[in-house]
């Protein structure tokens, strides 16, 4: 749902902006600030400034107010689920490209170990006759 893919947690939209990009008036920004739903930056004069990633943290909690009826701390508790799924999803990405990495490191080793068997074979065949 991003729209500038670039710079998205770069301030530049005033109140008035945001608000018209998400369909909400400017003192409901106001107020979803003042309860910490979101947080725009400020510029040198103290004006709210809002980034892409503010007016989508916006439009998700307009959606989960007027579109599925939830109150304002639902949406709270909704938004940090995101944002956990969002940071648990990097982790399996990062650990997922470890794990890549690791196994190409392993079979160079193999392979230049010459035999091209696996290391643990003699590992499998004792639990096997064990059961």
């Amino acid at each position: 749902m991003m729209q500038d893919g670039n710079f998205p947690t770069e301030p530049c939209f005033v109140i008035s902006v945001a608000a018209r990009m998400v369909g909400l008036h400017a003192q409901t920004l106001r107020y979803y600030e003042r309860v910490g739903l979101v947080m725009p930056s400020r510029s040198g004069g103290r004006q709210r400034l809002y980034s892409m990633a503010d007016v989508e943290r916006l439009r998700r909690i307009k959606t989960f107010v007027d579109e599925l009826g939830v109150n304002l701390a639902g949406a709270e508790v909704a938004l940090k689920l995101i944002d956990r799924i969002t940071e648990l999803e990097g982790q399996v990405e990062a650990l997922s490209n470890e794990v890549t990495r690791l196994r190409a490191a392993d079979n160079v080793t193999r392979n230049s170990a010459g035999d091209g068997s696996p290391r643990n074979n003699s590992t499998r065949r004792n639990n096997a006759t064990r059961r």
